[in-house]
């Protein structure tokens, strides 16, 4: 199975990725092996994940909620940021 993970940053700002662990991946985010982007917005929590699959249907999701809004994920996913 693969997933698509949203963290939740320090700064109120979202990472979206897709992982086959994503437990395992946000403590990488954590500790500075993640994204190139959680290196400068510290990582605080996941808040969302989603499971799917097959990797490529996990790409695809990763891509779509990363072009949505700040906005719109909030309304989404009903956080209270």
């Amino acid at each position: 199975m693969w997933y698509v993970y949203i963290i939740l940053c320090e700064d109120e700002s979202f990472y979206t990725g897709y992982s086959d662990n994503p437990e395992r991946r946000f403590f990488e985010h954590k500790n500075g092996r993640g994204g190139h982007y959680t290196r400068g917005h510290k990582p605080l929590k996941i808040i969302y994940t989603e499971q799917l699959s097959c990797k490529s249907e996990a790409l695809k999701r990763e891509a779509q909620i990363k072009g949505w809004s700040h906005g719109k994920k909030i309304r989404i996913l009903k956080l209270n940021v």
